[in-house]
């Protein structure tokens, strides 16, 4: 019996440790609904299309993945260059590339373990935590100039229905910066080394490439609104299951039930007339600067979940979520997904990826926040 329970226990255990955000987010729906009670107009919280449009790409970008589509895309592209400085910094612009078309967690999981892959097999580990932590700004900031570059774009497109031409106006200059701020950290802190990359052969399967590809496409047109959301829940899951259904089982649920709970956290939150009344006056006050500051302490979806109920100014309220990513180890989930990946290889350099991981962070947070808050 005792065996039992410890064997639930761990269990249990190892499930939160692996849904960490996701279980935080359940706890934050439960607190909440104490204070407002469960009733149907829970409904109304969720926001369908940005849930449909997160699942068709999340489908999509798993299928492609599955083909090694981005791996073979991105070693063709590294094996061009033949020092350490530009590999590393092909690698990061991979990442920052990849995060605007795959959002920004995909991107990581597709790229992270290439940047491993080329500094391990050529004798560069010396380089990885940084690498690691340029990569992870990257997929960050890189994110923030699509609308389905980062969870919160993709939410806040939706919820405000921001042109899209408005929305990359918005996203531009930040993300024009964080590209020259990234860029010159390569080139200061990676010397030319010559480089040798012995990237692996793979052949793509080029018919189902091109389906994937018209997938993709349709799954964009969707978030652009040209189409009705609905019907990706038609097409998407249709063709993954007569191709690949080991993609819908890829698909991170975590991630969307995550949004789900959030909603609930938000909507709630919302309810509450001295929650209410409190963020509404704060958020007005600067709403860069309180809408990054929130997404240090309760990650930058929720931010910007909870903050879109007490102000109008997306604009600001956008700025502030993107730029939010960087800093804390929890203000973004691309942030604990980099970590993860470098602590899996380097469990005994845990300490020293944390303390590169700070100062780079939150130098381009300070940085950041200053160019939007003057310009």
């Amino acid at each position: 019996m005792d065996s039992i329970k410890f064997s639930l226990t761990h269990r249990i255990f190892v499930f939160i440790q692996k849904n960490l955000v996701v279980t935080i987010a359940f706890a934050a729906a439960v607190i909440t609904s104490f204070f407002v009670p469960v009733s149907k107009v829970y409904l109304d919280y969720l926001d369908l299309k940005t849930l449909t449009c997160l699942f068709c790409v999340l489908a999509v970008v798993c299928a492609l993945k599955n083909i090694s589509f981005f791996y073979v895309l991105a070693c063709n592209i590294v094996t061009v260059f033949k020092n350490a400085r530009l590999s590393v910094i092909s690698l990061v612009t991979i990442t920052f590339v990849g995060s605007m078309l795959i959002a920004n967690d995909m991107a990581l999981l597709t790229f992270l373990p290439l940047g491993y892959f080329v500094l391990s097999e050529t004798g560069k580990e010396k380089y990885m935590a940084f690498t690691f932590v340029m990569q992870n700004l990257a997929a960050n900031l890189g994110g923030m100039l699509t609308p389905f570059g980062n969870p919160q774009n993709l939410y806040l497109y939706t919820k405000f229905n921001i042109p899209t031409g408005e929305f990359v106006s918005i996203m531009l200059l930040p993300f024009a910066v964080s590209i020259v701020m990234i860029i010159a950290c390569c080139i200061v802190f990676v010397k030319p080394e010559p480089l040798v990359v012995k990237s692996e052969k793979k052949a793509i399967p080029r018919g189902r490439a091109a389906i994937y590809l018209l997938l993709f496409a349709y799954s964009i047109i969707i978030v652009f609104r040209i189409i009705p959301f609905w019907t990706g829940l038609i097409v998407i899951p249709s063709a993954l299951l007569l191709l690949d259904r080991k993609a819908l089982k890829m698909v991170d649920y975590p991630l969307l039930l995550t949004f789900v709970f959030f909603f609930i956290f938000a909507g709630n939150m919302a309810r509450i007339d001295e929650v209410s009344a409190f963020l509404s006056t704060l958020i007005s006050q600067n709403t860069i600067l309180v809408s990054a500051l929130s997404c240090q302490l309760i990650s930058n979806l929720p931010s910007a979940i909870l903050l879109s109920q007490f102000t109008a100014n997306y604009a600001d309220l956008l700025v502030g979520v993107n730029i939010g990513g960087a800093g804390t180890l929890i203000a973004s989930l691309a942030s604990l997904i980099t970590f993860r990946e470098y602590s899996r290889h380097y469990p005994k350099d845990t300490k020293k990826y944390l303390g590169l991981f700070s100062v780079f962070n939150f130098a381009f947070l300070g940085i950041l926040l200053v160019v939007t808050l003057l310009f």
